[in-house]
């Protein structure tokens, strides 16, 4: 054989491997699940601090004049953001931003909503079927292979959510217990559109959809409200039901914290979805109900039973199945 094909063949082959190593070494990058749980654990201590000062901004505000205040100021602090980190809102794909944004908007309207009717338990566990709507989108609709032992970990994740919202939250079904079960699928699908629509699109970019998506609902809901005013109980009863009122010095304070808050802890859950594929990441999100519940002892007073702490054991332990099973699976591509 002649020498200049031996070289010719070697070079191939070198280049082959070259270009093998950099798509295991993309693909590495490109899904990086432990990153994401670091993500998501940020996510889950700032706006489990920040929601359980909602009772606060519920007590003489409603929900949608909430939602418009807190889409101005954090709109507000992602233009100061902008210059001074360089940072880059402008969409690449402007359409699938606006889908995705109206999406989650429509989640979030659909769960609110659902409180004015329903009891707090079984509306988050309706939205917490999320990761269950995730896998079942991600396998029959993008074709992705879910092993069983991500299949194990939204299982177990699901039953230390139930346990932890405790018997309630299975009881009193009806037809109106669906609303949040239609939520939790919208912001499944709206997670997955994270990854598979905006994989190109900067955190900032997203997170000005979300909060722009959520304000012209809020807007919109205080225009309703004004040109229909309907009787509404004193306090938190009638959160969801209260017009446009003057805000308080209070509403004000905590829907800035809110805002900031927010806008901290989304772009984190946003960049965790962006990392890794969504149905390892909407199953480390539970994270935010031990979360919250910490926050609420701290702040509040509020203690959990024996049984809700065991679904909490369950729903870390889902979380660590889901990151430690990824972990291994990047260690043996690159091996």
């Amino acid at each position: 054989m002649p020498l200049y094909v031996v070289f010719r063949r070697a070079s191939r082959i070198g280049k082959r491997q070259e270009t093998e190593k950099n798509d295991e070494a993309n693909m590495a990058q490109t899904d990086r699940t432990l990153a994401a749980a670091g993500f998501l654990v940020g996510y889950a201590l700032l706006i489990g601090f920040t929601d359980n000062y909602v009772r606060v901004i519920a007590e003489d505000t409603g929900l949608w004049q909430f939602h418009a205040t807190r889409t101005l100021m954090a709109m507000a602090l992602l233009a100061v953001l902008v210059p001074v980190l360089k940072l880059n809102p402008r969409p690449v794909h402007l359409r699938n931003v606006v889908g995705r944004s109206l999406i989650h908007g429509s989640a979030m309207v659909i769960y609110f909503g659902a409180l004015a009717f329903l009891p707090v338990a079984i509306v988050a566990a309706g939205l917490f079927t999320a990761p269950i709507f995730v896998l079942l989108i991600s396998r029959f609709v993008y074709g992705h292979h879910i092993g069983p032992v991500r299949i194990m970990a939204v299982a177990i994740g699901f039953v230390g959510v139930v346990l932890v919202l405790g018997p309630e939250a299975m009881a009193g079904a009806s037809a109106a217990a669906l609303l949040p079960i239609a939520a939790g699928a919208l912001y499944a699908l709206g997670n997955i559109a994270t990854r598979e629509w905006c994989s190109e699109e900067s955190a900032e970019t997203l997170l000005a959809g979300f909060f722009l998506a959520l304000g012209a609902i809020g807007v919109l809901g205080m225009i309703v409200l004004a040109l229909l005013p309907v009787p509404v109980a004193d306090g938190p009863a009638g959160f969801l039901l209260r017009g446009p009122v003057w805000p308080s010095t209070t509403f004000l304070f905590w829907t800035f914290v809110q805002a900031a808050g927010s806008l901290l802890g989304v772009g984190l859950m946003i960049r965790a979805y962006q990392i890794t594929e969504a149905s390892r990441a909407s199953v480390i999100e539970y994270v935010i109900l031990p979360a919250s519940a910490l926050w609420s002892w701290i702040i509040w007073g509020e203690t959990l039973s024996t049984v809700a702490w065991l679904g909490m054991a369950l729903i870390v332990s889902a979380g660590a199945m889901i990151a430690l099973r990824a972990k291994a699976q990047e260690g043996t591509a690159l091996a």
